[in-house]
This record gives C-alpha cells, structure tokens and sequence, in this order.
C-alpha cells in the first residue's frame, strides 16, 4: 500500500483556490480530493506531485504549516470598480517571474554592451500634463497620425507600435499563455499588462488573450508608466479612464491622447443619427479601436456622460462579437519574438551563438527545450 502524505488540508484547498479552480474541475484526475481536502484522507507522494503540476504549485508549499502570502512583485494598479484585485493567480505570477528573468539577462547584456540608458523611461511626472507628455510620446515613437496612414488596420498599428516601442528601447512581449504552455491561456479579467521599468532593460508585457481592441490600449499605458519611470501591474478600463490612483489616470490619459488626440477628434467627429458607422471610419482614420475612439469623444466634451455610458456597453458588446477568439497564433517562429520581445530575441541568439550565454540557459529564457527550433529561430532572427 502506497505510503500517504502528512498535509495540512488547508494547504490543499488554498492550492485549488491559487489556480482558480473548483472541486468539480478535478474530480476526473483527483477523485478523491473533497477527502483530501476534509483531512479524511491524505494523498500519496506521487499524488501530490500530480496535483501540485496541476494547480501550478511548488511542491514544498504543501508541506508549509499554512499557506504562503503571495504578492505581486510590483506595484498593483488594478480595480475593479471599488474592489481592488489582491490575489494573483500561478498564471500571472509565472509570467512576471518569467519576464523579470528576461530583463536580469537583457540588463546584463545592455551592460556589457554599452548601451546607453532608454530616454523614454521616467521621462516625465505626474505633474506634468499627460497630454502635452502624449505628444511628446507619440513623437518618439514615430506614432502620429501622417505615420499611421501607412496601417491599413488598427491591428496592423498595434504591431507598428511595438516596433517603434522596441526601437525606442522597450522590449515588448506580448503573450496570451504563460510562456509556450497553450493550456495556461492568460485570463485578461485579472490583468491586461504590467511595466517593468528600468534604464536599460525597460519592459511592457501586454495579455495577448485580450481583444486587439484593448491590447493597443494597454501597451500605450503600458509605455506611460515607463514615461513616469515606474512598474506597475494594470487592468486599464476604457470605460472609466479617470478611475485608480493618480499615476493610473495619468497613464490613462496620455495614452487616449497618444493614440487619439483631443484637438483631433474634435474636429473630425460628425454627430449623426449613425453613430456605429461614424465610430468605423474614426477608427480607420486613427487606427485604433472604436472603443478608444468612443471615449475620446466623450472627453472632448462631444457627447454627455450618460450617452456615452450606455454607447459604450453597445459598442463593447458588438466588438466582442466580432473578435476572434480561436486564432492559433500563426507559426511559431512568428510568433515566439512577439512573445518575448523581438530585440530580447535577437540578443539572446546571438549572444548564445557567440559563446556567451549557455543553450540551457536560452532555452529557459525563451521557454522551450530542443536545440533543433533554437536552430531554426537563429535562422528566422538572422543571428545565426
């Protein structure tokens, strides 16, 4: 008979609980596991071992005598309405885990490259006008409108964001799983990006699992909160911008300017009785979603507070539909420099390549383990 486990049961439950799961989630692999949890019955070594990858939990939790406080390790700008969001889920603790290992490296390597420090990192305070720091921003990032006539969709103009955000010295990654495990799919409910700042290795990570829609929004208030020199963990809501701290309405306001300015919208704005089509060709002309553009009209003083309250639910609804939520990703090798940063990409490559970096160490970095697609991605990256 298998020899059982001595775990304190609340150790069990709180594990469930971490991973956002219910009982009835595991009754097929973990049949016993209300026993389990009622002290009952204790589970086998291998048992736990199962249970802990299933709930994405380190193994020597369970034999703590209660369970850990778990924090984000950076500032925690996210709300919902009042309620403000406490306890982090495996999937997004992983995630900044994974991304802060990445900036340790790139940091290393700025460093022993020469680099010099990111401008555009703590570039300006919350005292300043965050819409006198969008426009600066949008300059910067080669992101004003004559630019974005050359996109010929605002997902297009996400994607040309990026590359000016990397350009500028920011490693974008944008990800909808955590690392390349396509059954962990990031939840946007709990986050929509986070910023870690730094003068050399500044990053911006934005939930891919979210709608193209919000994801430009994100990464542009992403890039604010590195304008004000700070990390920060946000769920930006385009619906009530002026909500969170200080800093957060801050970034939510340069980052509506930056993607539409005020000035802009109200001269082109035409109030008519079709507002649906008026927002399709606004968010043609900026390249941004019609929500982003819906708000900006609003804050140009151009539609009352309760109008653009019930517009917005509208819009939100018919933009949920028509997104499309079973992309695949495209090809790996496509995709894997998005996931953690084109420029992060190239230098890990190369600096493996020339002897620098361990391929064990790569291959923990950029989440996978056969030297056969290192091969093909140094390849792909052109830093064979």
């Amino acid at each position: 008979m298998a020899n059982r486990v001595s775990v304190a049961p609340e150790l069990l439950v709180w594990a469930r609980k971490r991973s956002g799961r219910q009982v009835s989630d595991f009754a097929k692999r973990f049949p016993k596991l209300e026993q389990w949890e009622s002290g009952a019955l204790a589970p086998t070594m291998r048992q736990l071992e199962n249970y802990a990858k299933a709930t994405h939990t380190p193994i020597g939790f369970f034999f703590l005598h209660e369970p850990p406080v778990e924090e984000v390790p950076l500032p925690d700008f996210r709300t919902f309405g009042d309620e403000h969001v406490l306890t982090p889920t495996p999937d997004l603790l992983d995630t900044v885990y994974a991304c802060e290992l990445r900036q340790d490296w790139y940091r290393d390597f700025a460093q022993e490259r020469g680099y010099d420090e990111v401008g555009l990192v703590g570039s300006f305070s919350v005292s300043d006008d965050p819409e006198v720091a969008a426009g600066t921003l949008r300059d910067l990032l080669g992101f004003g409108l004559a630019r974005r006539a050359d996109f010929r969709t605002w997902s297009d103009a996400l994607n040309g964001l990026r590359d000016h955000a990397e350009d500028a010295g920011v490693l974008v990654m944008i990800n909808g799983v955590v690392g390349s495990d396509t059954h962990r799919k990031l939840n946007p409910k709990e986050f929509r990006g986070f910023a870690l700042a730094d003068k050399l290795a500044p990053v911006v990570f934005v939930n891919g699992a979210d709608t193209k829609a919000a994801q430009i929004f994100t990464l542009a208030h992403e890039l604010a909160h590195l304008a004000l020199g700070g990390s920060a963990l946000s769920r930006p809501d385009l619906a009530d911008l002026d909500m969170g701290s200080g800093v957060e309405a801050w970034c939510n306001r340069a980052a509506a300017e930056l993607l539409v300015p005020r000035a802009s919208i109200a001269q082109e704005y035409t109030e008519g009785p079709d507002l649906t089509a008026e927002l399709d060709r606004l968010a043609k002309l900026y390249k941004v979603s019609t929500l982003v553009v819906l708000r900006r009209i609003y804050d140009a003083g151009l539609m009352p507070w309760s109008v653009y309250r019930s517009a917005y639910q509208d819009e939100l609804a018919r933009v949920l539909e028509l997104a499309t939520s079973g992309s695949s990703g495209g090809n790996f090798y496509n995709t894997e420099p998005i996931r953690v940063s084109r420029t992060f990409a190239r230098a890990l490559v190369t600096d493996t390549n020339e002897g620098r970096t361990l391929h064990r160490d790569a291959f923990r970095l950029l989440g996978f383990k056969k030297f056969s697609t290192f091969e093909e991605l140094s390849q792909r990256l052109g830093a064979a």
